[in-house]
């Protein structure tokens, strides 16, 4: 039977279903995690430079990776921080990348996924007093470099930008940033999947092994795909009846929300031992769990780069009222209602009127 064009060019299509992602290796975990953890970056405070270490050993994991840089030529969108109640200041900058998608026309749209990659630096005192942040969130961080690569090797549809970002211990001031000037306009952002502490399976509530809880669970049809991404992976994604709602204000996707954008955070544990202690250390993390949670990720953000809908907020709800409402002034009606498609508006976008709330 003679081959159609329309036959042909199916053939061809990049395969819109993954069954098996390159190997995530926990001994690259590890290594990386040792390094963004260790007492050279002494807790990677901001500004810092220990944070600008940081921020250059992710640009060259990204690059060696394969991944294109994310703001124009630059590996890096770069701001002014100004310390609040005579706090240090100074210059800071967010790590972005961006995994081409392979779509001519869903290429101009993006999934964001996003880390903060900064601590809280070191404290005076006796002993050790370097905080080092080996899950919170040197661990997150380590997600965005081990997705990209794999990213890279099957590219979705949609193009995926990768951002570390600065400033979320002081008040989510990095995604603030973000928002406020961004690499590619907004409404090009389909969807924000945010990494907090996947490296720990010792949650203050019990072990947690092979699950992960997402930020605001059922606010967003974004969960759905997450959880198809779980079942492939084996990794249950599991809704915390209390945490889900009270932690989706405390991370940076909620920079992302309030300007409209399907965003989550993606955690293993909401409070676990050390948090927020000096004895955060690197060789608590659970390397062999976090492959998995990693390979999750990675599928639930290729289900979404390639999916023919967008993510959109869940109706009916109080708690997703205002997100509704800049959901559509940042997409538009059509966009809004049915959650389609659409080719990036040529006229000067709309910046969303920013709702932020208090950091952790």
């Amino acid at each position: 039977m003679p081959m159609t064009a329309a036959l042909f060019a199916l053939l061809i299509q990049p395969s819109i279903q993954q069954d098996a992602w390159p190997q995530i290796e926990a001994s690259s975990i590890l290594t990386h995690i040792k390094y963004l953890a260790s007492d050279e970056l002494k807790g990677r405070n901001t500004p810092s430079e220990g944070l600008d270490k940081a921020a250059d050993y992710l640009a060259d994991e990204f690059k060696k990776a394969g991944l294109k840089p994310g703001n124009g030529d630059s590996w890096f969108l770069e701001a002014n921080y100004t310390g609040r109640r005579g706090g240090a200041s100074g210059p800071v900058k967010s790590v972005v990348a961006v995994v081409p998608g392979t779509d001519p026309q869903l290429k101009e749209e993006y999934v964001l996924v996003s880390a903060h990659y900064d601590h809280l630096g070191e404290r005076q005192g006796e002993g050790d007093q370097i905080y080092n942040g080996a899950n919170d969130n040197a661990s997150g961080t380590v997600g965005l470099i081990e997705a990209g690569a794999a990213l890279m090797k099957t590219r979705p549809r949609r193009s995926v930008m990768f951002v570390a970002l600065w400033g979320e211990e002081k008040g989510l001031r990095g995604s603030r940033a973000f928002v406020q000037d961004p690499p590619v306009p907004l409404s090009q952002i389909i969807a924000n999947i945010n990494l907090e502490q996947i490296g720990r399976t010792d949650d203050n509530e019990g072990p947690r092994v092979e699950a992960a809880s997402i930020t605001g669970y059922d606010y967003t049809t974004l969960t759905d795909r997450l959880i198809e991404a779980g079942k492939k992976t084996g990794v249950t994604i599991e809704h915390h009846k209390r945490n889900s709602s009270m932690f989706f204000m405390r991370s940076d996707n909620a920079a992302f929300a309030a300007a409209g954008i399907p965003a989550h955070t993606i955690s293993t544990c909401y409070i676990f031992p050390d948090y927020h202690r000096a004895t955060d250390h690197w060789d608590k993390i659970d390397a062999s769990n976090m492959t998995k949670i990693v390979e999750m990720v990675t599928d639930g953000i290729a289900i979404t780069a390639n999916s023919k809908d967008r993510p959109t907020w869940v109706e009916g709800k109080d708690a997703t009222k205002r997100y509704r409402e800049a959901f559509k002034e940042l997409y538009g009606d059509k966009i809004a209602a049915k959650g389609l498609s659409f080719s990036p508006l040529s006229e000067q976008e709309k910046r969303p009127n920013l709702l932020i709330p208090s950091s952790k």
